[in-house]
């Protein structure tokens, strides 16, 4: 029996508003107005009146609904708007709701908010009719059936086994006074300090903060994060916080080049733009590890340490100007007062899971496939593939991807209710509903069931992957993949009739959203997106902002191409796209216009898969196949970095980039255009 959806929705959204905190930043005050924030109470709130001289029987008391102007909030029938959306939208309203919810931490792979939120896909697969879809073997070889597919991703937070700090007498509070560095090694260091001023190795107009042959064997080295600051505490080498000498990789490399026994990070006071406190370990991993501790400081411990271990008694404001004026060049400090740092880090892998379950097909197509997914993970407090001004604030995710694991949920309810009905014809193929996670770190949920299936590849006739599909505005969306099996267009032409939606098609298979590790894979694949928007990847994608009439609309054409591919006689048969380009999503201002290769490399650097006509990139040379090592000297070795990369850039720019192509480096000059969504 089929749970009462409308008041299933009404009590899940009620239980969501009171849980959630008032402003999901963490923050005491309330965020600027925006298209997306609900309309501000009235000044002058209405007086209430208390009416006495009677008894209230709870059993009876049934106030009336006053029917007004839906414009009004206080007058407006939630409830009732919703029915009349009918009941596919309350439905898929409700997991995103759900999803988006705090209480699953953003849903990042590796925290307890991903698991759950994998065990609530689970349950409404189950519900829906569908069966498991993994097999699994125990210690004794006994196969059992799984909803899930577990593997491990790479990357995992350091975990810290033990840290202390202190000099003389002093002993510094982790947290408070130090932070261990997602990125430091272990050891255990009882050294004199050096200063290494903003550890540049060549900056602008020859800045350097490095002498000649410097080595730091068996000394602790501080220095400065960012670059030189002015008068006013804002950069001076560029207009917008801070250029790329800042890259604290580039940072660390050379001061590692030097043979450190370990690091010691500060912010520079009085800096406009930078961050304040102490980062979080798991937070400030800035590339590989390193074979030596470091930590971070707070200003006030950075300032006491200095003017101890200083001859002239010089504090930390002293040293960052003179570092601003190039006027330090790692200069050693009292031999007789030395620091000591003792860090003990290991790492362990994220676990992660795929959630799948199966709608078994019959008669001549039942050996077949279609995939339908979307993945149901998202960036949790913004520490990878977020603005960075965001970092340390959850991430709800609603549009991307709660919308999409929704539709995802929904279209496997009414798929098993076309299969159990009369009107289905003998011949289906069968359906694998697959959630997959991680795919904001790479597509990695995706990558994992192409590398392990549960069918032959040459059995699987399409996969259609849902992602952003909570904002369908003007009944308008994007398709891609429509140029990557034959006649697709022709295929699919009288299923997106009927839906009344204007679609947009686009022929390219490699899009950055999961259908690309299918399509890589040589399998047919649609991608169904409703545009980017100003909420992407911050903390304001929420789950009041979506449009569950159109997200009704959009799981509606979802099941007619369903139906169209899992009745075909015959498989689409495959077709390359590259050089076709994709669906742009908008990630920043500006576009490079390349498609990444998600396969993880073995060594450094980011390798191009596929390059679009007209674009950036294919105006300076790069080719399929190029890696780019350097951004403006700054590592680039995954997508969710490249976003990053863009957003700091206006139409226009020249980026100067470091390819790796046929064995021999390479600069290369790419002058930005302007970004164009989907």
């Amino acid at each position: 029996m089929r749970p009462n959806l409308a008041l299933h929705a009404a009590l899940v959204m009620t239980v969501a508003c009171l849980a959630e905190p008032a402003f999901q930043d963490g923050s005491d005050k309330a965020p600027a107005q925006t298209a997306s924030t609900p309309p501000a109470a009235p000044a002058t709130p209405p007086t209430g009146s208390l009416v006495e001289g009677g008894k209230v029987n709870p059993f009876t008391y049934t106030p009336k609904q006053i029917a007004g102007d839906a414009s009004d909030p206080a007058q407006t029938d939630l409830s009732k708007a919703l029915v009349a959306m009918g009941p596919v939208a309350i439905e898929w309203y409700q997991h995103v709701q759900t999803l988006s919810n705090p209480f699953f931490e953003g849903r990042v792979p590796g925290s307890r908010g991903n698991e759950i939120a994998g065990e609530y896909v689970q349950f409404w697969m189950k519900q829906a009719g569908l069966d498991p879809a993994f097999k699994k073997k125990d210690a004794s070889g006994s196969e059992s059936t799984s909803w899930f597919q577990d593997f491990e991703l790479d990357g995992g937070a350091p975990v810290v086994e033990k840290a202390a700090m202190g000099i003389g007498d002093r002993v510094l509070e982790r947290g408070k006074g130090f932070e261990v560095i997602g990125s430091s090694g272990s050891g255990a260091v009882n050294a004199p300090l050096i200063f290494a001023g903003y550890a540049i190795e060549e900056g602008k107009d020859g800045y350097t903060s490095f002498g000649e042959k410097e080595d730091f064997t068996g000394k602790v080295v501080m220095f400065l994060r960012y670059e030189p600051l002015d008068k006013d505490g804002r950069s001076l080498w560029s207009d917008r916080r801070f250029s790329g000498f800042s890259a604290m990789r580039g940072k660390l490399d050379a001061l590692s080049d030097r043979k450190p026994a370990a690091l010691i990070l500060v912010n520079p006071p009085e800096s406009k733009d930078g961050a304040k406190d102490l980062e979080r370990t798991e937070s400030s991993v800035f590339g590989p590890g390193y074979d030596f501790p470091i930590v971070q400081v707070s200003g006030e411990e950075a300032d006491a340490l200095l003017r101890r271990a200083d001859p002239q008694g010089r504090g930390l404001m002293d040293w960052r100007r003179l570092a601003d004026e190039g006027k330090v060049a790692c200069e050693a400090l009292k031999a007789d007062m030395p620091v000591r740092v003792e860090v003990a880090v290991s790492e362990d892998g994220i676990p992660a899971r795929n959630i799948g379950g199966v709608l078994k097909g019959r008669g001549k197509l039942a050996d077949e496939w279609l995939i339908i997914g979307g993945h149901y993970d998202h960036v949790g407090m913004g520490f990878f593939g977020a603005d960075p001004q965001n970092r340390g604030k959850l991430h709800p995710g609603a549009d991307d991807n709660a919308s999409g694991t929704a539709a995802v949920l929904c279209t496997a309810r009414t798929m098993c209710d076309w299969y159990a009905s009369k009107e289905a014809p003998e011949d289906l193929r069968s359906v694998i509903f697959l959630a997959f996670t991680a795919e904001e770190m790479g597509l990695d949920g995706s990558r994992e069931f192409v590398k392990n299936p549960i069918m032959p590849a040459d059995k699987i006739a399409a996969m259609i992957n849902l992602d952003m599909v909570g904002r369908l505005r003007g009944d308008e969306l994007a398709l891609s993949g429509t140029g990557t099996a034959e006649r697709f267009n022709e295929i699919i032409r009288p299923a997106i009739e009927r839906s009344g939606l204007t679609v947009k098609a686009d022929p390219g298979g490699r899009a950055p959203s999961d259908h690309a590790s299918f399509y890589a894979a040589g399998i047919p694949v649609l991608f169904l997106f409703t545009g980017n928007h100003d909420d992407y990847h911050k903390p304001t994608d929420k789950g009041y902002t979506v449009n569950p009439l159109g997200a009704s609309k959009i799981v509606r054409l979802t099941e007619e191409l369903a139906h169209t591919l899992v009745t075909l006689p015959e498989r689409p048969k495959f077709t390359s796209t590259d050089g076709k380009g994709g669906t742009e999503r908008g990630y920043a201002k500006v576009r490079l216009g390349v498609q990444p290769n998600m396969t993880k490399r073995e060594g450094p650097g980011l390798e191009i898969d596929d390059v679009s006509a007209g674009t950036s990139a294919s105006d300076a040379g790069l080719k399929r196949g190029d890696v780019i090592l350097l951004w403006n000297d700054k590592p680039l070795d995954d997508t969710p970095t490249l976003m990053e990369r863009l957003r700091d850039h206006e139409p226009g720019d020249v980026v100067k980039l470091k390819i790796l192509r046929d064995g021999k480096e390479m600069m290369v000059d790419v002058t930005l255009k302007a970004s164009k969504a989907g």
